[in-house]
């Protein structure tokens, strides 16, 4: 139901002009349950609130479909979040690994190449530069430059297998690295339209319960469901 909701809304909330999208301020999943019980208690008061000027069906009728797309939203937001710190995770765990492998590389290539000073001029330039990206690149360079080679390094016996993996680890390092790093939390899509479903129900809520709040002002029995119990506390 939820992803319904989404794909009913979804339309309206890439419309939301950028400057109005505002990111929770409170924990969504409390929002979204607030957002279910001022419905159920707003539904019992509906004619004074109309009577108020509310818009019922586009404010009150419309809460539970506004508040499934923004349960949708977030568990996307969730579930991009949540792989993206695995593949940081795992970044951490193998980069180091890589480093070393890409040190050893050279070391190898330096030995081999050791008589020929233009094969070394070019083993220099790979090693030059620093970072991440730096790195994976570096493993690339070594393969290409090692098979173009390879006569001299099979002069000292070397296992050309080596080669063929810096390449390989050299894309799964790229791929990983732009999963952990390539989109960053705040800024991907996910997270935006998680804000823009969080911005639509909010609209919503904030009108139902300043009209409730308005109406039932000398009635603090009725009063009292229009307030975020979160905020109280």
């Amino acid at each position: 139901m939820s992803k319904e909701n989404y794909d009913t809304k979804l339309v309206v909330l890439e419309a939301l002009p950028q400057e109005a999208v505002k990111s929770p301020t409170i924990p969504v999943d409390v929002f979204m349950q607030e957002a279910e019980n001022l419905y159920v208690w707003a539904e019992e008061d509906k004619e004074t609130l109309v009577a108020k000027g509310l818009d019922w069906q586009v404010y009150g009728e419309d809460l539970p479909v506004r508040t499934g797309a923004c349960r949708y939203a977030q568990a996307i937001w969730m579930k991009e979040r949540y792989s993206q710190e695995e593949a940081a995770k795992a970044w951490r765990k193998e980069s180091p690994k890589a480093y070393e492998f890409r040190n050893d590389l050279l070391a190898d290539l330096r030995f081999a190449f050791r008589k020929r000073s233009d094969l070394i001029a070019r083993v220099r330039a790979i090693a030059d530069g620093e970072g991440d990206a730096d790195m994976i690149q570096d493993l690339m360079d070594i393969s290409v430059l090692g098979k173009a080679n390879a006569s001299e390094l099979e002069k000292i016996k070397y296992d050309l297998r080596n080669l063929e993996l810096a390449a390989q680890r050299s894309d799964t390092l790229a791929e990983l690295l732009a999963k952990a790093n390539g989109t960053t939390l705040d800024n991907s899509k996910a997270k935006a339209m998680r804000d823009r479903a969080y911005t639509y129900l909010k609209e919503a809520i904030d009108e139902v319960r300043d009209t409730g709040k308005y109406a039932f002002r000398k009635d603090p029995e009725r009063y009292k469901g229009y307030i975020s119990q979160y905020k109280r506390r």
